[in-house]
């Protein structure tokens, strides 16, 4: 018998389902085996199951658009071993521009826009911890309540994306795994905005970038928290976290195959050193391209237990640019770097009068001329007054000079905007 592994989307009549993604017990279907003879079981299947498998011997056989594995050996998502996860996607030397349907302008006022987004920031927060301790107490994942979230972050991101990039980088939690799950989030759908992809896509993203760690709540607390350098053996505890995360997805409805290629391929890296299949970049889809990019300089300027240096935003923009063509794919790295600026908002820069300044907004124009808050003057003493310049429209002659790391002269940038 030859199986494929697909997404409900994908069946048509005259296919045969020879397995779910549960038991048949737990479904209304008398037989272990049904043959697709109407829309209506496939509407049944639906209620009951977000992905199949197809024996390919006795029916059709589906579009591999809808495959999640095409690995004869696929095993039941509840046995020990790995979950493997095949892709098939064409790259294309446009690729960007075929991915582009759209353009997103400015649509709302920043500091009206940051209002809006720390209120959803709270309701993401509170959905996200009431997810984890459900999982924690054994119950299944309720998606729904994180997508009505990321509806209204998407939302947000389209509107004004510098309002939730300051938010993100104000608010960096002590608590990791929350911090994290949503900081990916946000900026997966901000990168999204900016690739030009349609608004169901970019929520794609941004949920995609907020389960893709949620295999760690079956980690040991103890190795997540660990202060001390992570051991070999420790590592590989760790990387297992990817293969939960598609477990606890796989039993949850409406997971899109997109989310679950990302989720399953976010730690995966161009040169195929990545984990869990050592894939190279040709095989990893868009999806969990964007995500490893995202995911790793979200964990580069968020403090971690082992790590002792929080990379500012410029630190971390520069390490990433000098891990394109090996661990991240070139272009995309570039277009990333576009997507948060050179001088990313959050960052502490000095202008060319030796002012110190706090970037805003980036302007999608002009990125060089971000919108900066001054709060020391040339001789670095705090002003009296914050002054707000939009220095791609000012004729004040200044610009930025460089950037400075997170914290330089004592300025606390959360303390200022509370």
């Amino acid at each position: 018998m030859k199986e494929v592994k697909t997404t409900i989307d994908a069946l048509e009549v005259g296919m045969f389902v020879s397995r779910l993604d549960r038991p048949w017990i737990d479904t209304p279907f008398i037989l272990e085996g049904i043959r697709i003879n109407s829309k209506e079981d496939i509407e049944g299947l639906r209620k009951y199951t977000s992905f199949v498998f197809v024996d390919t011997e006795q029916g059709p056989t589906p579009d591999p658009e809808h495959w999640i594995s095409i690995s004869p050996d696929e095993i039941r998502v509840d046995d020990e071993d790995e979950v493997v996860i095949a892709f098939k996607e064409q790259k294309e030397d446009n690729e960007y521009q075929k991915l582009r349907k759209t353009f997103y302008e400015i649509e709302s006022d920043f500091e009206e826009e940051l209002e809006k987004a720390k209120d959803i920031k709270v309701r993401i927060e509170q959905d996200f911890k009431k997810v984890l301790g459900d999982l924690g107490k054994g119950q299944e994942l309720d998606i729904n309540s994180l997508k009505e979230g990321i509806h209204a972050a998407v939302a947000s991101i389209l509107r004004n994306p510098s309002a939730f990039s300051l938010l993100l980088q104000l608010e960096k939690s002590n608590e990791y795994a929350y911090s994290h799950a949503l900081s990916t989030s946000i900026w997966c759908g901000h990168f999204g905005r900016h690739l030009g992809f349609e608004v169901n896509e970019i929520e794609e993203l941004a949920l995609g970038g907020m389960l893709l760690d949620l295999g760690k709540i079956k980690l040991p607390p103890a190795l997540l928290n660990k202060v001390e350098k992570i051991t070999v053996p420790e590592a590989s505890i760790i990387r297992k976290h990817v293969d939960y995360s598609l477990r606890i997805l796989a039993k949850s409805k409406n997971i899109s195959p997109n989310v679950m290629r990302m989720v399953a391929t976010h730690h995966e890296r161009a040169n195929g050193k990545g984990y869990p299949q050592g894939i190279e970049n040709k095989d990893i889809p868009i999806y969990g391209r964007i995500a490893g990019i995202v995911d790793s300089y979200d964990a580069m300027t968020t403090p971690r237990p082992y790590s002792k240096k929080t990379m500012s935003p410029n630190e971390a923009i520069n390490e990433l640019y000098k891990l394109r063509d090996t661990s991240f794919q070139s272009e995309l790295v570039e277009q990333f770097i576009q997507t948060v600026g050179l001088y990313p908002t959050g960052s502490l820069v000095e202008l060319n009068s030796g002012a110190v300044a706090i970037v805003l907004e980036v302007n999608d124009l002009k990125r060089l001329y971000p919108t900066v808050m001054i709060v020391l003057d040339r001789m670095h003493e705090p002003v009296e007054d914050f002054e707000t310049i939009n220095l791609a429209e000012s004729e004040s002659g200044l610009i930025v000079n460089k950037a400075l790391p997170t914290g330089a002269f004592g300025i606390n940038i959360e303390e200022l905007f509370i």
